[in-house]
């Protein structure tokens, strides 16, 4: 059967088979690219990567006082935590509580809705005597006042107090912020008229803030102390230092 009969010579029948078998090779050839092309664009688009997104989650850090700065406190004071707030008739000055603040409140502390504006407070800073001999420790009442007619919230902690005694020509000495840092909340109501009193001890010494340098005790002269709270100062009140 393999053998080609008819009238033509045989070689001419292999030549037309061999012709026939090249053809349906090419063809079969080309059948197969052709799959084979789509099916690795297909692949191509299976196995390209897909993009990963990550998130890292916020760290969050919470302010902690040591002990020797809450002992420390004691001698070198900041507005007492507690201190305790009356009515139009004036303030109750605390007793001293926890020292010193920094001067930047904590990122995580609590923001009033209804907070009261500088414009309407009023502080005010007192020395306990008008002199004192070197070696005693000066105190000072610092009495925070809703002036105005509205029912309002501030934060009023250790943190956003300060007490800055000066001298007459306005070197700064000293602050209760500079050497024992407290962030701690302290948020109050205030009903109009409402006042809140803080005492504040001082140790008779200099400070720069970061307490970076040596303390040493002041000497005799006159000086002044201005209360702080956030932005709103109070009026300079005197007093005097004696051998």
């Amino acid at each position: 059967m393999l053998q080609p009969t008819g009238p033509l010579p045989p070689e001419i029948y292999w030549r037309r088979r061999a012709l026939a078998i090249g053809a349906a090779v090419v063809v079969l050839g080309l059948i197969v690219w052709f799959i084979s092309s789509l099916g690795g664009g297909d692949d191509d688009q299976q196995t390209q990567p897909a993009g990963v997104v990550s998130s890292a989650s916020p760290s969050t850090t919470t302010p902690s006082s040591t002990s020797s700065q809450q002992q420390a406190s004691a001698s070198d004071g900041g507005s007492g935590g507690s201190g305790g707030s009356g009515g139009s008739g004036g303030g109750t000055p605390a007793s001293s509580g926890a020292s010193g603040t920094s001067a930047a409140p904590a990122a995580d502390l609590p923001v009033a809705a209804n907070q009261c504006a500088d414009q309407s407070l009023a502080i005010k800073a007192t020395p306990d005597k008008a002199t004192y001999r070197i070696g005693e420790e000066p105190g000072f009442t610092v009495v925070i006042t809703n002036i105005s007619s509205t029912e309002c919230q501030r934060d009023v902690g250790a943190g956003l107090q300060q007490a800055l005694v000066f001298t007459l020509d306005d070197q700064r000495i000293w602050s209760n912020t500079d050497c024992f840092p407290d962030a701690q909340s302290d948020l109050r109501s205030f009903k109009p008229g409402e006042q809140a009193g803080f005492t504040v001890k001082w140790s008779g010494t200099n400070s720069v803030p970061g307490c970076g340098e040596e303390r040493v005790p002041v000497g005799a002269g006159s000086y002044k102390v201005i209360a702080q709270l956030g932005e709103l100062r109070s009026s300079p009140e005197p007093f005097n230092i004696t051998t």
